[in-house]
């Protein structure tokens, strides 16, 4: 509910915002909301046992974010949802060489099921198969890699730990390019932002805490509840 909330948020403001403003309003206030829960608590959450890994993997959900705004700019909502539905897919296959789990016939059912249901419903058509459909489709192979090292951190960090670094890598990189493509928001527009940020926020540290609880091929198939929102 949180994810389909904030993309239907973002496919709106991309019609008068950049991409690369839009991308650091989701994450500077993500951080400021951080700054204001964590207070003096900040540097000892921060603490981690596998930088690298916590470094690629903000980078990647980074990656994603830019590719997915930028196809929700020139493309539909729901040929970009059917699109990224292939993600759980993905991550499914990897988690047996990368994560060492074991995934059951009836796993490998349920993301099919799954991703059938979501071609029935949203129907994407010839015409979302473009060159700028590779925009989620390059979104989606990222977002997979993305929970698959949220998995392997689930073992080592704590949520905050995982959910700050997403904040401050997101934060920094996103404001390099930011102040190049800045369009003066209203009022309007700096409260749609500072929402941005809670809900991408709220909604990666309830995927972090549900990689900690379960397998990768256990939770992927349940965003195919976005198909409800």
């Amino acid at each position: 509910f949180l994810f389909v909330s904030m993309d239907s948020m973002v496919k709106y403001m991309v019609q008068t915002y950049t991409v690369p403003q839009v991308a650091w309003a989701r994450y500077s206030f993500h951080m400021l909301f951080l700054i204001l829960f964590l207070r003096g608590r900040l540097p000892k959450i921060m603490a981690t046992q596998r930088l690298g890994i916590q470094l690629f993997r903000s980078l990647l959900l980074l990656t994603t974010t830019g590719l997915f705004f930028l196809a929700l700019r020139v493309v539909p909502l729901a040929e970009v949802s059917a699109i990224m539905f292939i993600a759980p897919i993905i991550v499914t296959a990897l988690s047996v060489p990368l994560l060492r789990e074991k995934v059951g016939a009836h796993k490998w059912a349920g993301v099919l099921v799954g991703f059938t249901g979501a071609l029935v419903m949203l129907r994407p058509g010839a015409e979302a198969m473009t060159v700028a459909s590779l925009l989620p489709m390059s979104a989606a192979c990222v977002y997979a890699f993305y929970q698959i090292t949220t998995r392997m951190l689930s073992r080592t960090d704590g949520p905050m730990t995982t959910l700050v670094y997403t904040a401050v890598v997101g934060t920094l990189a996103a404001g390099v390019a930011a102040p190049f493509y800045w369009v003066a928001p209203d009022m309007s527009g700096w409260s749609l932002m500072v929402l941005l940020g809670l809900l991408g926020g709220t909604g990666h540290f309830a995927v972090i805490k549900a990689f900690q609880s379960s397998n990768a091929a256990t939770i992927t198939p349940f965003g195919y509840i976005n198909l409800i929102w």
